[in-house]
């Protein structure tokens, strides 16, 4: 059965030190005029940051976050017809970005940065985006381990939905993402794509985050993440064929592209 092809989630960070295009659209103006762009590339959902999950990063105030997000969903917001996403830990941030716009936050904690976390979800009624993380951007890289990578994240993703639930959130706004790179090594990430099919299990659509990683490095020659384009092309097609509902990626025009290609290959 031919596969549908799967959103496009465009990355904007309005952040100084993203670990990908830090700085290029830490201005307004420029993280706007960039998510326009990424929307007319065919990016469904517009993914605005402005705190970077790289790591080694430090957290930022929660004032200084909303200072740097909230212009940029206004401005989009009254722009595009694309979904805005809040990248966010903290519930305050992701209030006041529903409040200017968004319709989805996109937590790389799984809802458990604050206690707030869960009860904000629920009352938001917002889309919900659960993501895995072994430990936090400042220390996640120093020495990821796992016995079987796949059941581990797919369990600890399982909790979170019936947690999420049970305090409120409708099982339908609920998205997981195993979360590529974040307290993972090299045969991690490669594990959690191959096994991609395991989490429809979960009943959610399945969010895939590869774009760009140092992963894609480590399996060719390190350098500026902009040169990861191929690597990131080839994690997006074999994330679509393992059942991806959604892509979260920088380069949005080519992807569009390769999975076009792809399927006209495999249409029937």
């Amino acid at each position: 059965m031919a596969l549908g092809l799967p959103r496009l989630m465009g990355i904007v960070n309005v952040t100084p030190d993203s670990f990908s295009d830090g700085g290029r659209y830490a201005d307004s103006a420029a993280a706007i005029a960039h998510g326009l762009q990424l929307a007319e590339e065919g990016a469904e959902i517009l993914d605005i940051g402005g705190e970077s999950t790289r790591p080694g990063a430090e957290t930022v105030p929660v004032e200084e976050e909303i200072a740097r997000v909230l212009p940029v969903i206004e401005g989009l917001a009254a722009r595009t017809k694309a979904e805005i996403s809040i990248d966010t830990r903290k519930p305050e941030v992701a209030r006041a970005a529903v409040g200017a716009g968004a319709s989805i936050w996109n937590d790389v904690t799984a809802l458990e940065f604050s206690p707030e976390s869960l009860k904000t979800a629920a009352a938001l009624g917002c889309s919900v985006v659960l993501m895995h993380a072994q430990g936090d951007p400042k220390t996640m890289q120093n020495d990821p381990y796992y016995d079987d990578v796949v059941e581990e994240v797919f369990s600890y993703l399982s909790a979170r939905i019936r947690a999420a639930c049970a305090a409120g959130v409708p099982a339908d706004k609920i998205i997981v993402d195993p979360g590529l790179g974040f307290g993972k090594k090299l045969e991690h990430n490669l594990a959690l794509l191959g096994g991609l099919e395991r989490f429809q299990a979960l009943g959610a659509p399945v969010l895939l985050g590869a774009s760009r990683k140092r992963f894609i490095a480590a399996l060719d020659r390190d350098g500026p993440a902009e040169g990861r384009l191929g690597g990131s092309l080839a994690a997006a097609l074999e994330g679509w064929r393992r059942g991806a509902a959604i892509l979260r990626i920088h380069d949005v025009a080519a992807t569009r592209q390769a999975l076009a290609v792809a399927k006209a290959i495999n249409a029937p």
